[in-house]
């Protein structure tokens, strides 16, 4: 029996979610337990730091390699295969209980991760060529999801699993094999069309192109704030006296509010497509979120937790669409995702570790909100640079 179109997209976009949720956990559960590991294992700020970074880096150094694998491969074996890289190596952790062994997991789950983010963008296109800016959002909503729920339970697994800090990160590990069944369902034994495929027009290479590289910049930076609040919002929160389970509620909350976000404001976005206007509104509750983090006070750490998690909820589905609204064919989509991804993340990579660096250095988190507020600034100065670049306002 021939399950009809409707139903074929309805599991290809459960299967999206089951992969995406994926692409966070094995990064986002350090947070929670990034000063508790430290400890065990006597290792710095900063290198605690590097878990984070690490697979940021890779994440942007390996994503060039998604458009050559997709057409070697096609979708469907790719993902499957980067998925079930990073499971093995999220699980490993349970089993290698050193810092060694996080550093080289981290890497692993890097290069999963730089490969099915560009191949999913381009898939997304290709599929969904009228809606994937709804399908953005179940996409950007899923990797949320992963960020929300592995900040929101890693503490409470280390605690059940009597302060086992091993096993509360490798049990994530455990999502890759369900998204794997699911992914093999919904695309089967058929291979989606190769992009580029019967396509003859002009493709033009981003790395060339001054909108790509203003692109770029722009999701470097919202990649930065992404994982440097994931990374040391926890820290800041026991910093001001919060106990382990409560820091960790508090980076759970800035995730929850992201996560209502990445599937709300994509579908709003349909209706007011202007991305700039988006972005000047999101980057001022920014402004505000930031300079409200300096006030040294419980109540005021929960309402910056909260503005970030809108903000945040926005810039990054943006970030996702925004080289799709300037590809002109899955052939650029392909390349111009890979691209910003790939420069993106690698810019994504430094942020959180300087703040582990400076944060060694002085011992508190000051300069760590400076950081914050330097990021904002920077924000709006790239929307402005693609503001100028643009004759259309993205609209």
């Amino acid at each position: 029996m021939q399950i009809n179109q409707s139903w074929k997209y309805a599991l290809l976009i459960l299967a999206i979610f089951f992969v995406s949720i994926n692409l966070r956990p094995a990064i986002t559960s350090i947070g929670p337990l990034l000063t508790t590991i430290g400890g065990s294992l006597q290792v710095s700020s900063t290198q605690m730091s590097l878990l984070t970074s690490i697979p940021v880096f890779c994440m942007g150094l390996f994503a060039p390699l998604a458009v050559p694998l997709q057409k070697k491969f096609g979708y469907r074996n790719a993902i499957v295969f980067f998925v079930f890289l990073i499971g093995i190596a999220t699980l490993a952790r349970i089993y290698f209980i050193n810092y060694s062994g996080l550093l080289i997991t981290s890497f692993v789950v890097g290069i999963g991760i730089a490969n099915i983010s560009p191949m999913m963008n381009a898939f997304i296109k290709e599929k969904f060529p009228t809606k994937f800016g709804s399908v953005i959002g179940v996409y950007s909503f899923a990797m949320g999801f992963g960020a929300t729920i592995s900040a929101g339970f890693t503490g409470i697994f280390y605690e059940q699993f009597h302060s086992n800090w091993a096993l509360a990160l490798g049990v994530w590990g455990i999502l890759a094999f369900v998204a794997i069944l699911c992914w093999l369902v919904a695309v089967g034994g058929n291979q989606t069309v190769e992009v580029g495929q019967n396509q003859t027009e002009e493709v033009r290479n981003p790395w060339k192109n001054k909108q790509a590289w203003a692109i770029l910049l722009y999701f470097g930076l919202q990649t930065s704030l992404f994982f440097s609040l994931t990374t040391w919002l926890a820290s800041i929160a026991m910093e001001q006296g919060m106990t382990l389970l409560i820091a960790g509620s508090v980076l759970t909350l800035m995730s929850v509010v992201q996560l209502v976000g990445n599937i709300f404001i994509p579908v709003v976005m349909n209706h007011y497509p202007n991305r700039i206007k988006w972005l000047a509104s999101l980057i001022g509750i920014g402004f505000i979120a930031a300079f409200i983090f300096f006030i040294d006070t419980n109540w005021a750490i929960w309402t910056s937790a909260v503005l970030f998690g809108v903000v945040l909820s926005g810039l990054f589905p943006i970030g996702l669409m925004l080289p799709l609204d300037e590809a002109k064919n899955n052939q650029e989509a392909n390349a111009w995702s890979s691209m910003v991804l790939s420069g993106g993340f690698m810019m994504g990579a430094i942020i959180p570790l300087v703040i582990g660096v400076i944060f060694d250095m002085t011992g508190n988190h000051l300069m760590t909100k400076v950081v914050i507020v330097l990021l904002f600034i920077a924000l709006a100065i790239s929307v402005l640079i693609m503001k100028s670049l643009k004759r259309v306002q993205y609209a």
